[in-house]
């Protein structure tokens, strides 16, 4: 007897049906707080999100939330170790879009004991590293983001000031960004140093 003929798993379906059929649980029941007031010490995200067909609006405000801080598709035995309020991101508030069908405005506050102290990477790999190709939206894109003071001033900056970074780089009036290069494979050395010196 295969696996397949033997040891079937259930189908689980959510109310969220026609282009989403993935999670167990609804994201709204844990991360769609409409009370919750934000603090000056969150980071609030604002997301723009068109949900599949079938999906409504607060769950795709709540999987966006869950997915970006603390949420999975599943009750795991860990979600018990921790205080998941005190550390999960949360949709508190979502508006259509004037004038668009099906497009809504998300605000998602993220409380900074979720992220790394001064790691830029870290915040950015949270908010918006696994999220945009979540099954249950048909679009999403980030349209603002605040970051408190309290977690600017984590940032060390250049070890030398940016007067003297500027001056090594010979790059004046204009800013500073790191970025990845694109195509990220493939080009020769020479090429490389050309993109990155442009």
């Amino acid at each position: 007897m295969s696996f397949r003929e033997g040891f079937m798993l259930p189908q689980i379906e959510t109310k969220a049906s026609v282009g989403f059929k993935a999670s167990v649980k609804e994201y709204k029941l844990t991360y769609y707080t409409p009370e919750y007031q934000t603090k000056d010490t969150d980071i609030l995200a604002t997301f723009q999100v068109t949900p599949q067909p079938g999906v409504p609006p607060e769950e795709a405000g709540a999987a966006v939330a869950a997915k970006s801080s603390t949420g999975t598709w599943t009750t795991t035995w860990t979600d018990g170790l921790t205080s998941l309020d005190c550390y999960k991101g949360r949709c508190y508030h979502i508006e259509r879009v004037v004038g668009e069908k099906d497009q809504y405005i998300a605000y998602v506050p993220y409380p900074l004991e979720l992220f790394e102290e001064g790691s830029i990477t870290n915040m950015f790999t949270s908010i918006v590293g696994n999220v945009f190709w979540f099954k249950a939206l048909c679009a999403l894109r980030l349209e603002d983001l605040r970051v408190p003071t309290s977690y600017i001033k984590t940032f060390q900056g250049p070890p030398h000031g940016i007067q003297v970074e500027r001056h090594k780089l010979n790059k004046y009036g204009c800013p500073l960004l790191g970025c990845t290069i694109k195509p990220k494979l493939g080009l020769s050395a020479k090429n490389y140093g050309r993109a990155v010196y442009d």
